[in-house]
């Protein structure tokens, strides 16, 4: 039977050749395969490795804490990813920025949110809402310049 091994803190000058002879010395290596970011090309900087149970026991006796080109390697069995367990809460915030600046902003939506700044903000920034002598709502000027046009 054949063990699947999680290896952490992988030098990024290290690909799946590399990584395979790193382990081959333990057992038969099945599979080995290094994280690439899709968009740089580059080493995430971990890594898996398959291979026989007694190699993997092995390997990951002595090869958890050894030092790969000044970084030591984290060698663990690897989990399968749950898709049902709970992640930590995100920080919650409008389209490019949590404090208000984008779109949707913190509390007084529309765009630029409660900082001003944009269309829609409150207290600076947007435009003036004024009622007609007929009752009717018209945009009047620009709040953050004073023009009351």
């Amino acid at each position: 039977m054949s063990k699947k091994l999680y290896v952490g803190n992988l030098p990024f000058s290290i690909d799946e050749a590399k990584l395979k002879a790193l382990f081959v010395t333990y057992g038969e290596v099945s599979e080995a395969l290094v994280v690439i970011n899709k968009f740089s090309g580059r080493s995430k900087g971990f890594g898996f490795i398959t291979m026989a149970d007694e190699g993997a026991e092995k390997a990951k006796a002595e090869l958890n804490g050894k030092e790969v080109e000044g970084r030591k390697l984290f060698v663990n069995d690897a989990t399968p990813f749950d898709p049902n367990k709970p992640r930590p809460e995100r920080r919650s915030g409008g389209f490019g920025g949590g404090r208000g600046g984008g779109y949707g902003g913190e509390r007084r939506g529309g765009f630029g949110g409660n900082r001003g700044g944009g269309y829609g903000g409150e207290r600076r920034g947007g435009f003036k809402r004024r009622e007609d002598s007929d009752g009717e709502e018209k945009s009047v000027g620009d709040a953050q310049f004073g023009n009351d046009d």
